[in-house]
């Protein structure tokens, strides 16, 4: 695990960074959900198709996996952008990556593949940690974005999961798009009030092309060497890192709430990541 952690860390910035580059878009009015979505799944299509071919890699028949990542990928990035128009940043957080560790964590439970005890220790003080971190900057979430984040966390859950079983991460992410970008496509003639501004496009197409294609394509990469329980704890590092990114880059106030909450999660995350795991 220790030598894919680059990977793992540069994956969960990409999330961090998608978030974001969702949150600006579409609260600043500059794209409609339904535009973003189709243009970021385009955008990270295309992308990875051109990697694909500059690595002389030819494209291959999609199988089983790839209907099935592609339909989860759908589900998960048309519904994420659609409740983050009712969602603030923590709330949608909170009930994302609350879906997907039940998802994930419980999946690995069901099949009888419990968690070491330094496990649940580590599990928790993440979740404590990403609550010090959401908690205070959640409200009270409307009905329509609570129940489309919860399928965009079941999407997400299901993908990864989905990706677990990647031989060729990089060809396997560029079908997974292309696939997705069909059903996208067939979304947008049902939206009433279509709008996208070169700003939204500009955002839409970083967000596919970099924050999601590529970063996907990493995730896929690093997924069949961690353990269910790892990957679904990991994730809860995106906030503080889109945290950390706001200090750093944007010049964002330094809070107490973020330095504790960094502690809470990196040491959860640690001792997941250093427990043999059954799971």
């Amino acid at each position: 695990m220790s030598k894919y952690f680059f990977y793992v860390v540069l994956a969960l910035t990409a999330f961090a960074a998608n978030s974001i580059l969702c949150r600006y878009g579409l609260h600043l009015g500059w794209i409609d959900p339904a535009s973003f979505t189709f243009v970021r799944l385009l955008a990270g299509a295309l992308t990875l198709i051109l990697l694909c071919l500059l690595s002389l890699k030819r494209i291959e028949k999609p199988k089983r996996q790839h209907w099935l990542g592609a339909s989860y990928l759908c589900v998960y990035a048309v519904t994420f952008a659609f409740a983050y128009i009712s969602l603030d940043t923590a709330t949608g957080a909170l009930i994302l990556f609350g879906t997907v560790q039940l998802l994930m964590i419980g999946s690995s439970l069901l099949k009888g593949r419990g968690l070491r005890t330094m496990e649940w220790c580590g599990v928790s003080l993440a979740c404590i940690g990403f609550l010090i971190l959401t908690a205070p900057h959640v409200t009270q979430p409307s009905w329509s974005g609570l129940m489309l984040m919860v399928v965009a966390g079941l999407g997400w859950g299901l993908y990864s999961l989905n990706g677990r079983g990647s031989k060729r991460p990089l060809m396997d992410t560029a079908l997974n798009f292309s696939i997705a970008t069909v059903p996208a496509a067939c979304l947008l003639p049902f939206i009433i009030q279509l709008h996208i501004t070169p700003l939204g496009l500009l955002v839409a197409v970083a967000s596919g092309s970099l924050a999601s294609g590529i970063g996907y394509a990493v995730w896929y990469t690093v997924l069949p060497h961690l353990t269910t329980t790892q990957a679904a704890t990991a994730q809860l590092l995106v906030p503080v890192i889109a945290g950390a990114g706001g200090v750093l880059l944007l010049n964002e106030a330094l809070s107490i709430s973020l330095v504790i909450a960094a502690c809470f999660v990196l040491g959860g995350v640690y001792l997941v990541i250093n427990t043999k795991s059954k799971v």
